[in-house]
């Protein structure tokens, strides 16, 4: 391509293009945070839009620096208006832009929340990977069946392959028993079964994924959890931050998570410091960190979405669309030089 071209990429494109690449991305994941474990990396905070009178809908701003082998800057504009989904639409929308970090010119415009999605499931999968004890266990648990729980479910299947059952729970059954039925005829030989409270899930299951639509904790008990239990905290706002201070705590990043009223935020208001929070994942994953405090404590794994892990997934869907000549160039898009 040409320095003022650009590189369009539609939804179906980079779903076609990431299709069955999960271990792909584990990769590109993994090798994003050890990158930011090693300083490689600029990551701002990631920028609220909220709207008058609405505190349900907003926008989200995501820049950041990825070094290492990828040398990519860019950013991803991400919207969540959760009402959507009742006009059978998806929550989130998004958009990724891959700008040179040589010129500082956008070469990349990108479809960005299929990419949200697989990086956060990536993400958490890596994490119980590397945390979870429970080797010789079949069973996950999921609470909110959205499509952010449904790629979590792809990766950890990628990443635990004795993983073959899955116990689901959410406030609407039927979208529980549609995630159940799209589990079971997208992942042959496996099952999901649907159960009627959320605390069937923890008592059944060791290892449980929790993303919700949650504005404020709602799960105040863990003590029903088995011995070892991990808890992936994607929501980030479920859990009740006394039970985020009893826990061994692991983050993606420590002063993103502790930010825009997140548990592991309010736990930090109410114990007036940060001395509960025990390693990044990007810690356990470059050795400098181990993979849990105790064999048989309690285990969360809160991350915030890191700008980076967008980026690392975005130019693997670059690499692999140059390859196969997939997506739109467009042509003369920039304004030609001033002088």
């Amino acid at each position: 391509m040409n320095d003022d071209e650009i590189l369009l990429i539609k939804g179906q494109e980079v779903a076609d293009l990431l299709n069955g690449r999960e271990l792909d991305i584990l990769q590109k994941v993994r090798l994003a945070y050890e990158a930011h474990a090693r300083s490689e990396t600029s990551l701002p905070h990631s920028t609220f839009l909220r709207f008058p009178a609405n505190d349900t809908n907003r926008v989200i701003a995501l820049p950041a620096y990825l070094g290492d082998s990828f040398n990519v800057a860019g950013i991803k504009w991400i919207s969540s208006f959760p009402n959507n989904i009742r006009q059978n639409k998806n929550r989130a929308s998004a958009v990724i832009i891959l700008n040179s970090t040589e010129t500082g010119r956008p070469r990349a415009i990108i479809e960005g929340s299929i990419i949200s999605a697989k990086r956060t499931g990536a993400s958490a999968a890596l994490a119980a990977q590397q945390s979870h004890n429970h080797h010789g266990e079949s069973r996950f648990g999921v609470i909110g069946t959205g499509p952010i729980n449904f790629e979590v479910a792809r990766f950890l299947l990628a990443a635990r392959p004795e993983l073959k059952s899955c116990s689901v729970f959410d406030l609407d059954p039927a979208r529980a028993r549609q995630f159940a039925d799209k589990f079971e005829t997208e992942f042959a030989g496996c099952s999901a079964q649907v159960v009627s409270e959320l605390g069937e899930v923890l008592r059944s299951c060791s290892l449980v994924s929790v993303a919700t639509n949650a504005a404020r904790p709602h799960i105040h008990d863990l003590s029903k959890c088995p011995p070892g239990a991990t808890i992936l905290h994607v929501s980030l706002r479920d859990l009740d931050p006394e039970i985020i201070l009893s826990c061994d705590n692991v983050l993606d990043d420590i002063d993103h998570v502790c930010r825009a009223q997140t548990s592991v935020h309010l736990a930090e208001q109410m114990a007036g410091n940060r001395n509960f929070l025990r390693c990044t994942l990007g810690e356990i994953l470059n050795g400098t960190a181990p993979p849990r405090r105790d064999a048989d404590g309690l285990t969360v794994f809160s991350p915030f979405g890191l700008g980076i892990l967008d980026l690392a997934v975005s130019s693997l869907v670059c690499e692999l669309a140059e390859q196969q000549k997939v997506g739109t160039v467009i042509e003369s898009f920039l304004p030609d030089a001033w002088v």
